[in-house]
């Protein structure tokens, strides 16, 4: 899977394996609305070994965005909490850089083909902020890495404005052998 990805996304770190208890601590975060669960999981990411960037080099936490119905519904976004803990831990600027510009449907029983038509042009840069990505390393902050499709979408965004590097960092990484039917 990794080697289909573009040279926007350079590097893809987790925490956790995604099996127990790290897919129940994801299941109460994103789902039964435990958002206090997002700092001791952001911790974790924290601790997580990232590649190393120049030391002039600006890095700045980027979380992935969610549709604007999952922040009604769930009352926030799993991913903005996880990269505010994790931009604390390390020091680093938070910038909500990415809009969800369109809806798609949940992408938990979509094979990785449909995953990536499905997350394919949901991401635009924020008119906010391109000036501040310019020239940044992004840590894009999520909760689990499956396919990376939505990550690359996210990582495309962001090179179009002239990001340097983009490291996703997810709690979990979710691995197909690990995989149980149904899931």
């Amino acid at each position: 899977m990794c080697r289909d990805w573009p040279s926007a996304l350079s590097f893809a770190r987790h925490a956790h394996v995604l099996a127990p208890p790290a897919d129940t601590l994801v299941h109460a975060l994103k789902y039964q609305g435990w958002r206090e669960l997002a700092g001791p999981m952001a911790e974790a990411m924290a601790r997580a070994p990232l590649p190393q960037c120049p030391r002039e080099a600006r890095r700045t936490v980027v979380p992935v965005p969610t549709t604007a119905a999952r922040v009604r519904t769930r009352g926030y976004n799993q991913a903005l909490l996880l990269a505010e803990g994790v931009a604390r831990q390390l020091g680093l600027e938070l910038l909500e850089g990415l809009r969800r510009q369109r809806g798609s449907v949940t992408q938990v029983a979509l094979h990785p083909s449909e995953r990536r038509a499905n997350v394919r042009g949901a991401f635009a840069v924020r008119e906010d902020a391109d000036s501040r990505l310019r020239g940044a390393h992004v840590l894009l902050v999520d909760d689990v890495l499956t396919t990376g499709a939505t990550a690359v979408a996210a990582a495309m965004e962001l090179a179009r404005v002239g990001v340097s590097e983009v490291t996703l960092l997810t709690y979990a990484r979710a691995l197909p052998f690990l995989r149980g039917p149904g899931r």
